[in-house]
């Protein structure tokens, strides 16, 4: 994921930050509790293709 486009994305719902999960390939956006997916190096931020987080997965983001 290019650190530029990285610093520029933010989440669609909150406009908060995101957070790179590497190993999942997923944007976290821990204040709308959201994991946006990448696919093939392209972010998917469209909140319908989001899946939602578990408050033990927002713990581990913390």
């Amino acid at each position: 994921m290019d650190k530029k486009l990285l610093d520029l994305l933010v989440c669609p719902v909150t406009k908060g930050s995101l957070i790179y999960d590497k190993k999942a390939k997923e944007l976290i956006s821990k204040s709308a509790k959201l994991a946006y997916p990448i696919q093939d190096d392209i972010p998917v931020m469209l909140e319908e293709e989001a899946r939602k987080l578990s408050d033990e997965e927002l713990e581990a983001y913390a």
